[in-house]
């Protein structure tokens, strides 16, 4: 399968490779970064996730992408769509590594992702779950338009929910 490169006017969104793996595995160990995804990981259980990303492309479709900055080459985070099993459509999702929060990525990477989406998959608008105190996560989903959902749960956890729009 081809995973499909997304460029916005900073970042690249691309297909995983192996050497993105050590700053996955810092994110992953990062309790501050992943409180609200499940926690902090060991490197073997940051190895299962971050082959799991790259898996899902095959199983699905469609997946996360690795996020980088154009200009500095450097790896900022995910975007994409997450859709296990146990979940009814796929989660229009996203996250940051350390020290690139506060520039507008998530939300730049998230709006090319959601576009991509609808545009080349023809997927109808996206579902976001965010942890009810992720307040970053919030600013985020509102900021690309999407509406709030009644709460639900996800793992046996508190979420919020939010619908996103098609793109004009």
């Amino acid at each position: 399968m081809t995973i499909p490169v997304l460029e916005t006017e900073r970042l690249s969104l691309r297909g995983w490779r192996k050497d993105d793996f050590a700053a996955y595995a810092a994110f992953c160990a990062d309790e501050d970064r992943v409180r609200y995804i499940g926690g902090a990981k060991n490197e073997y259980q940051a190895w299962t996730a971050f082959a799991a990303m790259a898996g899902e492309w095959l199983l699905n479709g469609y997946g996360l992408f690795a996020v980088e900055e154009r200009q500095e080459g450097r790896i900022v985070g995910y975007a994409g769509l997450w859709h296990p099993p146990y979940i009814d459509e796929p989660e229009l999702a996203w996250g940051l590594y350390a020290g690139f929060e506060g520039r507008g990525y998530a939300a730049e990477a998230a709006r090319a992702a959601r576009d991509w989406a609808a545009e080349a998959l023809g997927l109808p608008p996206l579902m976001s779950f965010v942890h009810p105190e992720n307040l970053p996560s919030q600013a985020v989903a509102k900021r690309l338009g999407a509406a709030p959902m009644p709460p639900t749960t996800l793992r046996g956890e508190p979420r919020l929910q939010f619908r996103h729009a098609l793109p004009a």
